[in-house]
């Protein structure tokens, strides 16, 4: 810890600076490290997913597309988000885990992670538990043809949705100075979280419309029955 004047600074590089964080360890991986594992791992989760749903029985690309969208938000979802809602010292580890390592670098974006506030705290354990496996479940749906597949998107899309306008909506209204510096702000906070704004946006879209054509091809055939 370092005094200057009146003000009193932590040994860590989040802001606000005088946040603390007692027994914080920096991180041992590089930024470039940390980012490009997690984008070779996604590519992988991508790869992998595309190759199996071109499987028997036939399905369109969109749907293809899609399974791999939820596959890999599933697991961010999982893996990632649910070590921070359940390793509330990350930022004290030692070992170059790296998960913590993840979370070390991204509360540069936002020191929210590290300061462990209860908002995003709630959001990330919510969204691991529950939407994680929902969409490894839109995953299966799809693949099988399931009847409940379009209802299901829809409701983890929305969920999606919501929990990312409590998240920038909380940030804005507790004065949204959480990030290191600009870049952070815009390369994590902003970019990193576009994708669950304008993907999710777009399947609820197509959800909506299938689901209503379905229910009044349902009306139809109950009005032919009479």
């Amino acid at each position: 810890m370092e005094g200057s004047g009146s003000g009193i600074y932590e040994n860590h590089p989040y802001v606000p600076r005088d946040l603390k964080l007692s027994g914080f360890v920096p991180g041992f991986l590089s930024q470039s490290t940390i980012v490009g594992v997690y984008g070779l791992s996604s590519l992988l989760v991508v790869l992998l997913t595309w190759l199996f749903s071109g499987r028997p029985p036939k399905k369109s690309k969109i749907d293809r597309w899609l399974m791999c969208w939820w596959a890999f938000t599933g697991l961010t979802h999982i893996i990632l988000e649910g070590y921070f809602a359940f390793s509330p010292e990350f930022y004290k580890d030692k070992t170059a885990c790296y998960l913590s390592e993840v979370w070390k670098e991204y509360s540069k974006g936002d020191s929210r992670y590290a300061a462990r506030d209860a908002g995003v705290v709630a959001v990330e354990g919510l969204t691991a538990v529950l939407e994680g496996p929902a969409c490894l479940l839109a995953v299966y749906a799809i693949a099988k043809g399931k009847s409940y597949s379009y209802i299901l998107q829809f409701a983890i899309s929305l969920g999606q949705l919501y929990g990312t306008a409590v998240y920038f909506i909380t940030s804005y209204l507790e004065g949204d100075n959480f990030a290191a510096s600009s870049f952070y702000y815009y390369a994590y906070y902003i970019a990193a979280n576009a994708s669950w704004v304008v993907i999710p946006t777009l399947i609820s879209i197509r959800c909506w419309k299938k689901i209503c054509a379905a229910v009044q091809v349902q009306g139809h055939k109950k009005n032919k029955t009479r």
